[in-house]
């Protein structure tokens, strides 16, 4: 192609050229053969080959890194994830410990503070059967019982005087009697939440109680008269 191309080149320029004509029936001689060759050469727009410059864009990659090859591999994507999400790692651990603190903190109060510690039961109005709200027990339990006992009443005056006891414990010690709480409940629960003095007026008044309506055993008139004495500064107050 290349050589053809060159031919016909020549032939044009041998036909245009001002080359020194010669005699009709005469080839060109080797001269004006080589120069017109030159010729050929010379311009740009016959060369076989032609450089063109134009702009192109360039893009830029990073190189991959390589990756690593045998166990090491899930080491280094390990070490990646960390450290991709250690920001989210520190604040969850500050949660934690804010948490944990405030958990603790909370704890303390509550056990420092009586108001905020475990919430006993529900307050029994009725124990055995037996009414102990306050507002169904006159104000003064030692002065009416020993009015009903004077009066002949005997019963009547034990009953008040141990429904008193009962309310008292329940309302004003925090002894946490329960509706089914039989006398020896009672003894138990006080034994650790009032003071000897009062835990002994207790033990009396449910001896006596006891030996009066299970023993069917009338108790002195003294004996009742110190019970009803001694229940308002045994009981109406810690």
């Amino acid at each position: 192609m290349r050589s053809t191309l060159k031919a016909l080149a020549l032939l044009l320029l041998l036909s245009v050229l001002p080359i020194r004509a010669a005699p009709i029936g005469q080839a060109p001689s080797r001269t004006d053969i080589q120069r017109a060759i030159e010729v050929v050469k010379a311009d740009p727009n016959l060369a076989p080959e032609k450089t063109i410059r134009s702009l192109k864009w360039v893009q830029k990659s990073d190189p991959k890194p390589r990756e690593p090859a045998g166990s090491l591999q899930w080491l280094m994507e390990l070490m990646g994830w960390f450290a991709q999400s250690a920001r989210v790692v520190v604040w969850v651990a500050v949660a934690l410990v804010a948490g944990l603190l405030v958990v603790f903190v909370l704890r303390l109060v509550k056990e420092r503070s009586p108001s905020m510690g475990p919430r006993r039961k529900a307050i029994p109005t009725h124990v055995q059967d037996l009414d102990i709200r306050p507002e169904s027990l006159p104000d003064n339990i030692g002065a009416a019982a020993r009015a009903l006992w004077d009066s002949g009443d005997h019963r009547a005056a034990l009953s008040l005087l141990y429904r008193g006891l009962l309310s008292r414990l329940v309302h004003v010690h925090n002894v946490p009697i329960r509706d089914s709480s039989t006398e020896g409940d009672t003894l138990q629960l006080t034994a650790a939440r009032l003071r000897e003095g009062k835990r002994d007026y207790v033990s009396r008044l449910i001896r006596i109680w006891q030996h009066a309506v299970y023993g069917g055993q009338q108790p002195e008139a003294a004996a009742i008269y110190v019970l009803c004495d001694e229940f308002a500064p045994a009981l109406d107050s810690v």
